[in-house]
């Protein structure tokens, strides 16, 4: 069957144009569209769209007030549409905490101009949406942080998370329950530039760690959080007691720049046995072979469950082929780096 779409954006030109690239794929019908939140409504009460493709800004309604009520209302897979401005990459940030499975940004002011660069790319992310679980948050306004207490051994340790379609709020959920004496931790997380900035500036504003942006030759230490900056590699390094990261471009690996493979094999070759690997949620297989590779290296490797991910496909992957020790829920992945991380030797 296909895939039934439904696309909301205030510009006429936009929506010729999304429209356009969505059905020049055989498994994607367009159902229909809609140039504002109320019209929109409506079509999703009488479509049911597999996916809704919603822009940010809109009149009447802004894109992420009618997200927040579709969510409540309908729960329906979302993919945002939305600017690379840094502007636009926080409200996209919000559409995420929202509910939102996933976001195309537009490369360019008249969306013409870059229509090659993204048709792949909207495409992909509308088939996994069509796949993804809509993940119902449990009202909490108490962050349970886990406690952390062997601080004698915390300089060789280190910490290496991937993550990609949903990954966004699985980060913040590990990462705000985690102790400032935590071990220093190296996160890819597909994302395009401005983005990455931003979510990392998010991070920061609300965990008890310092997180930022990576840039090259940053030092790694304890209670701090290195995020790759979108369209750029990570890799770990040793300079005498020290990690530091390396910054750089490359081909793309597995699919994707920044890729967790990347990140992981170098984890693997530089910390060996001293470092814990985390697989989040997330389509396609960036980060297996390389969690494979740490686990082969003596780390502790960990897997996001089934039932806990917004697309069960990177921790899927490398659960099969042998990368993953074990896999928690995701509200269980922060205890289990704290004692994993105590654990070590």
């Amino acid at each position: 069957m296909s895939i039934r779409v439904l696309i909301v954006d205030d510009s006429a030109t936009a929506r010729a144009v999304v429209r356009e690239v969505l059905e020049s794929d055989s498994d994607i019908e367009v159902v229909g569209v809609a140039q504002d939140a109320y019209v929109a409504r409506d079509k999703i009460v009488e479509l049911r769209p597999d996916v809704v493709c919603l822009d940010v800004e809109m009149p009447r309604m802004d894109g992420i007030t009618f997200l927040k009520k579709l969510m409540v209302y309908m729960p329906t897979p979302v993919v945002m549409i939305s600017s690379l401005t840094q502007k636009g990459a926080r409200t996209t940030l919000e559409a995420l905490e929202a509910g939102a499975v996933d976001f195309v940004p537009k490369p360019h002011s008249n969306i013409y101009d870059g229509i090659d660069e993204i048709r792949e790319e909207i495409i992909s992310k509308v088939k996994a949406a069509a796949k993804a679980k809509v993940i119902h948050k449990k009202a909490s306004s108490i962050i349970q942080k886990v406690s952390y207490t062997a601080l004698s051994e915390t300089t060789d340790k280190v910490i290496a998370i991937g993550a990609s379609t949903g990954g966004t709020e699985a980060i913040k959920d590990i990462l705000v329950k985690l102790p400032p004496n935590i071990p220093g931790i190296v996160i890819v997380q597909h994302m395009p530039p401005n983005f990455t900035k931003s979510f990392a500036d998010r991070l920061n504003e609300i965990c008890s760690i310092e997180v930022k942006e990576a840039k090259n030759g940053d030092f790694l230490g304890v209670g701090k959080a290195l995020i790759a900056p979108g369209d750029y590699h990570m890799v770990l390094r040793r300079s005498g007691a020290r990690y530091f990261v390396e910054i750089g471009t490359g081909e793309k690996v597995s699919g994707h720049r920044p890729s967790v493979d990347v990140l992981f094999n170098s984890v693997a070759k530089t910390a060996g046995a001293n470092a814990i690997g985390v697989i989040l949620t997330g389509m396609g297989a960036d980060g297996a072979k390389g969690l494979l590779a740490m686990r082969n290296a003596g780390a502790r490797t960990i897997g996001q469950d089934e039932n806990s991910c917004v697309v069960y496909g990177m921790p899927k992957v490398a659960y099969e082929i042998g990368g993953v020790q074990k896999q928690y829920d995701l509200d269980k992945i922060a205890e289990a780096i704290v004692r994993n991380a105590e654990e070590m030797k």
